[in-house]
């Protein structure tokens, strides 16, 4: 159905300092985060080493009811519509997880997504359900709490018709989908409440991949799993999790812009990465991004450093608004097959190329315009910091090293034990091997 390398993922802290943060700087008009070292958009390539869900294949649309009672029955079992007033167009995500048996069993802090399935289904008393329809509703449940995810406790129910044909499940481009409705639902993040729709875990982990900052790990002995976001161990750290956003929105500011990665994935081989390989065609392209009612815009020209080139100088506004999001209910069925037919097509022609400026020394033009345009937001001005915000700052930028600090240690002895079934380097190896540890113990 395209989840299976998602489910290898373990659950991990939420790191809502930082996502609150980082969703303050988005920027509707161009859908694109403002950060002080330029514009910074999660991009199909990002989706698919970090969560491996594929970005290739039939857009997401379909049908929208404006009462799904007799479809919740057929696909999911009369109890889930026992009792309730029609129209019925939610789900409560509560009944979807005492479906799945989560009443009785809570998901172990290093269990997969896989492993608690297979528990679950283990334990599960089918009774009248069918194995058909075990799967829509844990898939459901999949879609309600991390890829469609929103700040309300309830599904709509327009993601259940998708699950119709599970065999047709795998045609779909599941992780275009996922990345359009994180982009609709990143403006209404806005209002500074304490959660953003979306998946989350997904736009933590690009960040960290970007501008590590956070508090999250890459674990040792994890440095050929896949997707990329299974090599990442984000746990609360009593140093850093006493930060408010104000405090990393300030060391955002601060974040020295020569270290921000923007090609994180080099030295991955494609063929470690199935949804890379099949989608790479797609990561130099303007696309636009369907989920059903939902159609953003991803513009990629904006962040072609990503692709490894220099940006361009650019006008935002010309872009245009050619998205739309429709987050109602309506009184009539809708077909987004059919509304959506112009963009259907144009996703399925591979959208536009982005043409690469080839005669630019370095992105130095684009930047004046940018901190020109976003003066007012960026505060570049580095202005100077109350003396306990600036010691704040410091102590959480020195807990952040150390975590670093964690994870490089980790590497060289993971490089140690490699060299020991390489003798002819051996020697040569040790003493870098000792090098490394003595830099590592004096700082």
């Amino acid at each position: 159905m395209g989840f299976r390398h998602l489910l290898s993922v373990r659950p991990f802290h939420l790191d809502v300092p930082y996502l609150e943060a980082l969703r303050e700087r988005w920027e509707e008009d161009c859908k694109a985060f403002i950060m002080p070292w330029g514009h910074m958009i999660p991009t199909l390539e990002d989706v698919a080493y970090l969560t491996g869900l594929p970005v290739q294949g039939e857009s997401v649309v379909g049908l929208e009811r404006r009462d799904y009672h007799d479809d919740i029955a057929e696909l999911l079992g009369p109890e889930f519509v026992a009792g309730r007033r029609r129209p019925i167009r939610s789900i409560l995500l509560g009944s979807l997880s005492e479906a799945v048996g989560l009443r009785g069993r809570r998901r172990g802090p290093l269990e997969s997504l896989d492993e608690f399935y297979a528990g679950v289904r283990g334990s599960l008393d089918l009774g009248d359900r069918s194995e058909e329809r075990s799967v829509r509703i844990f898939v459901s449940y999949l879609f309600g709490r991390l890829l469609f995810a929103t700040q309300s406790s309830q599904m709509n129910c327009k993601f259940v018709l998708l699950l119709r044909d599970l065999a047709q499940e795998g045609r779909y481009a599941w992780g275009a989908a996922m990345l359009g409705h994180l982009f609709s639902l990143l403006p209404s993040s806005l209002q500074r409440s304490q959660s953003t729709g979306g998946f989350t875990p997904f736009l933590q982990i690009w960040g960290y991949t970007r501008f590590p900052m956070g508090c999250g790990t890459l674990l040792e002995g994890r440095q050929m799993m896949v997707p990329l976001m299974t090599r990442w161990e984000v746990a609360p750290d009593p140093r850093v999790t006493d930060r408010r956003a104000g405090n990393v929105w300030v060391a955002l500011e601060h974040y020295p812009h020569d270290q921000v990665v923007w090609t994180p994935y080099r030295g991955e081989a494609d063929a470690s990465h199935p949804a890379v390989a099949a989608g790479r065609p797609l990561f130099d392209r303007h696309l636009l991004l369907l989920c059903l009612g939902t159609c953003e815009v991803l513009y990629l020209e904006l962040v072609v450093r990503t692709l490894g080139w220099h940006q361009s100088a650019i006008e935002v506004p010309s872009l245009g608004r050619e998205g739309h999001s429709h987050r109602r209910f309506f009184a009539e069925d809708r077909d987004w097959g059919a509304d959506h037919g112009s963009t259907v097509a144009y996703w399925r022609d591979g959208g536009e190329q982005v043409v690469r400026v080839t005669d630019l020394q370095d992105s130095s033009a684009y930047m004046e315009d940018y901190q020109a345009r976003y003066a007012g937001r960026l505060r570049l001005d580095r202005r100077v910091m109350p003396e306990s915000q600036a010691i704040r700052l410091l102590e959480g930028r020195l807990a952040e090293q150390e975590v670093e600090l964690t994870r490089l240690r980790a590497e060289v002895r993971t490089l140690g034990s490699g060299r020991q079934s390489h003798a002819d380097v051996h020697r040569g190896g040790r003493q870098l091997g000792s090098a490394s540890m003595g830099i590592a113990a004096n700082l």
